[in-house]
């Protein structure tokens, strides 16, 4: 043959296998309301910036009258690209080639493409949309999730691993998403759940739909299980692209610097925040307040929303940011909320992001159900993470700072490298309601008019106590500022920890109390 038929040759071959699974398969896909794998990595990389790996993979399962089928690519597709020129590393499993089903081969595309990420020092991207083991290649289906789940393991916190539910994903599929630092779910598209509707109803006689059972609102709203909720697969795109901005390519890296932005004009954090500490108030606005073009990009946005977590810039390098939320439960730690943060400052940390904490809140959420369900536990988590965080720790407390949420919002006792706080503060033990009705019992009982010593009381407590000044005084806060002036203070504080060196004792890892 010719060196012009050999060309053609290839050409043809190509086409062939990337049809997937052909036009049948294809055209069932769309009327699915997805997009083919082909698409959806085209649709996220930069325009001509994917190279593909393995395309002319295929099975080697003899069994159960596999030795007969042609399965292209095994039904993964893998490579390489960019996002806004930054390269990553991309497999997308491919539905309508067995149902996107995951045999040896299939495993072994995924781990090449993994074991490259992690050589290359790139983000990893998975999009997952598939049946889940191929039945009939028996106990090579498990190994290779094996071999997907240590690889997630080796990788964590050395990449971003980034993973995209774009239909089911199911069984022990679900293992490798959960060990990912990010997760993206798609209205009616994704699902997610290690036992499915029938096994459900066949053990436990209940009825449900695998919208109710592992939905994309249920991972992103209830279980926690999903960072980002979209209702399109366009927008799920669009918000892999943004969060990719924000993030280094490796935590030998920091994020890329971008050109400083003023917030905007209209917001000015002095009008947000009421006098009344009674009064509510929306976090994300002071948020925007500070950042750079009053650009805010939170994480787990639907996930126990009484506390903000997510990625803005400031001065045009990425800062994350951990928030109470008064407008849900007062700002209150609970289970929840505590695992939402301290995971998110434990990424920030492993990837050289420094933290800034907007503190106001009344402490943990009491009650028999916290209680019962572990919020000893969970709540150490967060106490945890910024103990162990080595990267600039930086606090601004806004109004309440009670108990134990005060010291478990990096307070100076652990390690925050500033403190910050508003006049408005204020810093005690509990509230002054609480506070007055225990200090000052005996003399409220024994008043004529026990209601109005009360009151008195608990403006005695806080001219005394809820304020900044008394902590000021032992030099847990290191300055108390204007509203006005947190930017500033903030951007001065980035600026001269750039450089920070910390060390902690030497030894194998920690125990989280997990």
């Amino acid at each position: 043959m010719s060196l012009r038929s050999n060309v053609l040759d290839l050409r043809k071959r190509k086409k062939e296998v990337q049809k997937g699974g052909g036009d049948k398969a294809i055209e069932k896909q769309v009327k699915m309301g997805k997009l083919t794998a082909r698409e959806r990595i085209l649709a996220l990389l930069d325009k001509n910036s994917f190279h593909e790996y393995d395309l002319f993979v295929e099975h080697a399962a003899k069994d159960f009258g596999m030795e007969g089928k042609t399965l292209h690519g095994d039904g993964v597709i893998i490579g390489t690209g960019t996002i806004y020129d930054k390269p990553v590393c991309i497999f997308a499993q491919d539905f309508t080639v067995a149902g996107g089903s995951l045999g040896l081969m299939h495993a072994r595309k995924i781990t090449k493409i993994m074991d490259h990420a992690l050589k290359m020092r790139v983000p990893l991207i998975g999009i997952n949309d598939s049946g889940g083991a191929r039945i009939q290649e028996g106990v090579n289906s498990l190994a290779g999730y094996g071999e997907i789940f240590f690889r997630n393991t080796l990788a964590s916190g050395v990449i971003p691993q980034i993973s995209v539910i774009l239909g089911p994903c199911a069984g022990g599929a679900v293992y490798s998403p959960a060990l990912t630092d990010f997760v993206f779910v798609v209205e009616n598209i994704s699902k997610m759940f290690i036992t499915g509707p029938s096994v459900v109803k066949s053990v436990l006689g209940e009825e449900v739909s695998m919208e109710e059972l592992g939905g994309a609102k249920v991972h992103a709203e209830v279980t926690g299980n999903a960072h980002f909720y979209a209702e399109t697969e366009m927008e799920c795109f669009d918000q892999i692209k943004t969060l990719i901005s924000f993030i280094p390519r490796s935590n030998l890296k920091k994020a890329l610097a971008h050109k400083p932005k003023a917030p905007l004009k209209g917001v000015k954090v002095e009008d947000i925040v009421p006098a009344d500490p009674r009064i509510p108030y929306d976090m994300r606005d002071v948020l925007k307040s500070i950042t750079d073009g009053s650009e805010f990009f939170e994480v787990m946005e639907r996930f126990a929303p009484n506390i903000i977590v997510g990625f803005g810039r400031m001065n045009g390098e990425t800062v994350g940011f951990v928030a109470n939320q008064p407008m849900v439960l007062a700002g209150v730690l609970d289970i929840d909320s505590s695992d939402k943060a301290a995971r998110f400052i434990r990424y920030c940390d492993a990837f050289n992001i420094p933290i800034v904490t907007m503190e106001d809140l009344p402490g943990y959420l009491p009650g028999v159900d916290q209680e019962h369900a572990g919020v000893i536990r969970h709540g150490a988590k967060i106490l945890y993470a910024y103990s162990e965080a080595t990267v600039p720790k930086i606090t601004v407390i806004v109004r309440k700072a009670y108990g134990g949420g005060y010291i478990a919002m990096n307070s100076r006792h652990l390690r925050a490298d500033f403190v910050f706080a508003w006049p408005t503060a204020e810093i005690a033990v509990m509230g002054p309601e609480g506070a007055a009705n225990i200090v000052f019992r005996k003399e409220i009982a024994e008043a004529e008019n026990p209601e109005e010593m009360r009151q008195q009381k608990i403006e005695e407590y806080k001219e005394k106590f809820a304020n900044p000044y008394v902590a000021a005084a032992q030099g847990y806060i290191d300055e108390v500022i204007e509203p006005s002036e947190t930017r500033s203070r903030i951007l001065h504080a980035l600026q001269v920890s750039e450089n920070k060196s910390a060390s902690m004792p030497a030894k194998k890892h920690g125990i989280p109390p997990f």
